[in-house]
Formats: C-alpha cells, structure tokens, sequence
C-alpha cells in the first residue's frame, strides 16, 4: 500500500510538472482551450510514468534516505518519459498546439520535482540526526563490528544496538548463510559477503577506510562450514581482530582498557583544549548559519551547473577502471560521528589476479592522475555539503586511523572540501603542522578568511602545492598564547601521534 501512495505521490509531481512547464511556456497564461490542448500528452506522460517510474524503482525508496544514485536513476526516468511521451504525442497529433519547448521544460521542471521533494526530506531528516556544530566530540571510543550469521540472535542485537548503543556500537555489515543473501539489506544493514569471504570482506572495509574492531559471531560455530571456520581460526590466531561469539556474551558493554583509556605518559589527553567559555563565544558567532547558508545555495548551483562535468568524469572512469565510478570511504565528520566520503574513483584493484597487493602508485591510472590533479575526483562531495556532512571550506576529513583523539578539536566544525591547512601546506606538512592550522582556522573563521582561502585554492590547483612557514608559526603561536596548545613547544619537533608517522591527509 505504501508502494502505490508513493507512486501515486511521484504521478501527481509528474502533472503539476507537465502543466507547470506549459504554463511557463506561455508565462503563467494558462487558457482553458491550451490546457486540453495539453491534455493527450498529458495522459501518455503519466501512462509512461506509471510504468517508467516503477522500473527504476522510484516506489521502492525512502524518500528521506535516498541517496545520489536514486537521484540519477529518477534523472534517467525523466528522460525516458519525456521522449516517450513525445513520441507517442507525435503519433497521435504529430503534437498540435503544443509549442516544441514544452518537453524540454517538461523535463527540467519534472526532474526538480521528483529530486527536490526528495532532497528536502533527505535534508529534513539529516538536519534531526546531525549533531550541531562547535560541540566537542565524545571521548569514548566507537566500536565496529562485523557481524557473522544471520538468525534471530542478529536481529536481536541489531535491535539492540539501535536502543541501546546507537553512539557507541557501528556494524561494519553482516556476512550471511548463503550466496543469495549477498547484497540484501538487514535492519538497514548491508550484507557484505559469506563467512568464508571473510578475509576478503575485511580488506574491502579496509580500503573504504572502516576499521573493524571486533568480528561477533551470532550463530553456532558447529553450523558453520569447515572453510567459514578456519576463515574465523585465522583472524583470531593473527591476533589484531578479536572474535567474539555472541551466544556467550552479547558485547553490547564497552570494554575499554586501562591502556586505552589512560593518556600516554608525558603527554596530556588532547594536544589542544578550549575552555567552556571560549567554546560558547565561537558558538555563540553569526557567521556559522550565514556559512551553512553559502554551502546550500553554492552546492546546490554546483550540482546542476556542473552535472554535465560530473557525467563527462563518470563516463571516463567507467571507461577506464569499470563500475562503479565512484567509491566511499568512512571518515569521522563533525563531532566525530562517522559519514561516507565519496570520490570518482582515481585507482585500479588493489591485489592481481594472484593475490597480490599492488602498489598504489601502480594502481592509479591517467586519467586517475588527471581527476586527481584537477580535484574533479572530488566534485561528488559537493552533495555532501548540500546534506551538510560537510562545507566548502574547512579542515580536510582524515581517516578514521588518522584523526587522533588529541586532535579531536578540529572536529567542532564540518570537514570542508578545501581548507586552511591544504592552501598553506598541502601534503607536504607533518600531521602536526596540519592539526595547528586546522585548529587556527576553528578559532578565527570568518567569511573573509573563507574567501581567502577560495582565492588561495585557485592556484592551488594551477601551479601545485607551497608551502608558507610563516602562517604556520602564526598559527602555534596564535594557539599558544590563546591558551589553546597544550604541547611543550621544545617538543613540537618531535612529537608525533601514534599511527600517523609518514601519513597525509
């Protein structure tokens, strides 16, 4: 019944669009005597729609979780209905009365429709879930899990987790019985592969930047098959993924250690620190709703300006390196609640057809390089800024095995597409230097700041990466006598977080 409401939804947007682009047509003079002029192919845009829509499985999305795939499906149905229309109203009347420009407004007015309908309660419910910015991340540690089995214990944890520890337990995805469960969803939950496919699985959450903290098995390890067993013997006896088994102890308590909890010795929890005080001053600045503004409209321009760049970019990586074009990694956002970056995808498999990994200067391929170079790998994330995961500007999103706790203050604003730290030092500066600036640009963002960094950005791209030394003493000495850097500067030198020595963002 839902499926027909939505449907019915997606029809009644598909006539407003038809009349509406004729009405635009003859500037909103709309006579009776055009109207069923109109009417024929009218019918036939919605008989084509009726059928078009639910092919492309319109009907069968959430509307407030789609996602830019379902967005380009519904651009794709556009274009079938309206040539469709078209030429079945060219066989009926050869299209009298009907001025010729009416299909080409039909269609942009139709897919507006569909989209932004979908956009705003896409934007609506990101907006409710989203945390609010200049908030100081949790310090208790998130646990992934991957989850091996589907049965009823499954969805009782997955239940589980989504009433009880929503912030503190993420699933990676399921591995299932059988090879037709493969791909299927499970309480929003993506079914990732088999047991026996679990090392594979686990170098493809690898490569998408997912780090799994524990393996968690929910069904019987007799019922398991002799090669799913010894897929699971071998990651516990490699010791660096613990296996827990659900049937023992559910794991839904955080079990953190001492070791982990503690700071290291010589060295404070965080590298830099805002008082409660300074904190709600930043809150407190006008310039965060006027910034989130910008990114809506300047987003939202950029993907229908340049959604023909975007198609030309698709087409080159689908020629080069396949399907699909684009790939997603997790990277912690604001307040450090995890999203999913999307790039054009720059880089080949990562192992041969032997197995072995190849290296990623091997693996990137020309046009890679070009995408790469002219940053139009990165024109997908232009939706992410409309969704407001992330801004233009602002510090670059890390890894989640780079973004260390001690930095967790870079986190108080949405990661940007560009930044301060990428125009005054790019990839050549040390995690450290990189940190400072981006916690500078945390306490002194303002929109002339952005627009320098915009300007800054330009030859950026045409010229490469420089590298400015003196904006980086500014900033360790700006964060030093603000009280913000907690680090001895006798040990600036020297002090590098661990598993982030010799890594760029």
């Amino acid at each position: 019944m839902r499926r027909i409401l939505l449907l019915f939804a997606d029809l009644l947007l598909v006539a407003l669009a038809t009349v509406g682009a004729l009405a635009l047509r003859h500037d909103f003079d709309l006579s009776a005597e055009r109207f069923l002029a109109l009417l024929p192919y009218l019918l036939f845009t919605l008989a084509l729609a009726a059928i078009v829509l639910p092919i492309f499985g319109a009907e069968r999305t959430v509307w407030r979780l789609t996602t830019l795939r379902d967005y380009l499906h519904l651009a794709a149905a556009t274009m079938l209905i309206v040539l469709g229309s078209v030429a079945l109203g060219f066989a009926f009347n050869r299209l009298d009365d009907i001025p010729r420009s009416v299909p080409i407004l039909q269609g942009l007015v139709m897919m507006t429709a569909l989209v932004g309908a979908r956009v705003l309660l896409r934007l609506r419910h990101a907006a409710r879930q989203r945390p609010q910015p200049l908030q100081m991340p949790d310090d208790r540690p998130a646990r992934t899990v991957l989850l091996v089995g589907l049965n009823r214990l499954t969805e009782a944890y997955l239940l589980s987790i989504q009433e009880f520890a929503r912030d503190r337990v993420r699933v990676a995805g399921l591995l299932g019985r059988r090879e037709g469960d493969v791909g299927r969803i499970v309480l929003e939950q993506p079914v990732l592969g088999l047991p026996e496919q679990l090392a594979s699985v686990l170098q493809d959450l690898e490569l998408q930047g997912v780090t799994v903290d524990a393996i968690v098995v929910a069904t019987h390890f007799a019922k398991l098959t002799p090669m799913a067993r010894q897929a699971l013997l071998d990651v516990e006896q490699a010791g660096q993924i613990p296996v827990e088994y659900l049937a023992e102890s559910l794991g839904l308590e955080e079990d953190v250690s001492k070791a982990a909890s503690a700071p290291v010795a010589g060295r404070s929890r965080h590298a830099f620190v805002i008082d409660e005080a300074q904190l709600a001053a930043l809150a407190a600045r006008p310039y965060w709703r006027v910034k989130r503004a910008i990114d809506i409209v300047v987003a939202l321009a950029g993907l229908i300006v340049l959604f023909p760049v975007m198609a030309l970019a698709g087409l080159l990586v689908a020629l080069d390196l396949g399907m699909p074009v684009v790939f997603a990694q997790q990277r912690p956002g604001l307040g450090g609640r995890p999203f999913r970056l999307t790039k054009f995808r720059t880089m080949g498999p990562s192992r041969d057809a032997d197995g072995r990994r190849i290296p990623d200067a091997e693996r990137v391929s020309a046009i890679g390089r070009f995408l790469r170079r002219t940053r139009l790998d990165e024109l997908p994330q232009l939706w992410h800024v409309l969704l407001g995961d992330m801004s233009f500007i602002g510090p670059r999103p890390l890894l989640p095995v780079d973004q260390a706790p001690e930095f967790a203050m870079r986190l108080l604003v949405r990661p940007g597409i560009t930044g301060w730290a990428q125009v005054i030092g790019g990839r050549d500066i040390s995690p450290l230097d990189k940190a400072a600036l981006d916690v500078w640009y945390v306490q002194n963002a303002s929109l002339r700041l952005d627009l320098e960094i915009v300007l800054r950005t330009i030859p950026l791209l045409l010229f490469g990466e420089r590298i400015s030394r003196a904006a980086i003493e500014r900033a360790w000495r700006d964060l030093t006598v603000g009280g913000i850097c907690r680090i001895d500067p006798a040990e600036i030198a020297a002090w590098q977080p661990a598993g982030q020595q010799g890594r760029a963002a």
